[in-house]
């Protein structure tokens, strides 16, 4: 699977700030918050689904990845998403080791297993 998905039992805000708290223990930061269905309705569509995407980095990170191959710029920062889907909160986010699979560089691939493990214990710890 390309993607990381649970399930939290939280109110979506709960979820989002729990999340926060979580990717602050290892040094990640909230770059940029996107409520998409907030904007939608902005633009005068009718999106009722409960949507966020958090851009995601911790700096020493994205340092060294860009040092090793400017291209994974691409990728970054790290998006994780909290949304609602038939009632249930849902946190995800796509897996780092399938988007660097595109760059194919083995060393790489090991900062990006690092990173996504790194991420899938942050979204954990914050349910």
């Amino acid at each position: 699977m390309f993607h990381y998905t649970v399930e939290s039992n939280r109110s979506l805000e709960e979820t989002v700030t729990s999340l926060e708290d979580s990717l602050k223990q290892d040094q990640f930061g909230v770059l940029w918050h996107f409520d998409i269905k907030e904007t939608l309705n902005n633009k005068g569509l009718d999106f009722n689904q409960p949507y966020r995407v958090l851009e995601v980095c911790n700096p020493e990170e994205a340092e060294r990845v860009l040092s090793e191959n400017q291209l994974v710029g691409y990728f970054l920062p790290c998006k994780i998403v909290v949304y609602e889907d038939n009632g249930s909160i849902k946190i995800g986010m796509p897996k780092p080791t399938a988007l660097i699979e595109m760059v194919n560089d083995p060393e790489l691939q090991k900062l990006a297993a690092n990173i996504e493990q790194r991420l899938i214990t942050a979204i954990d710890n914050s349910l």
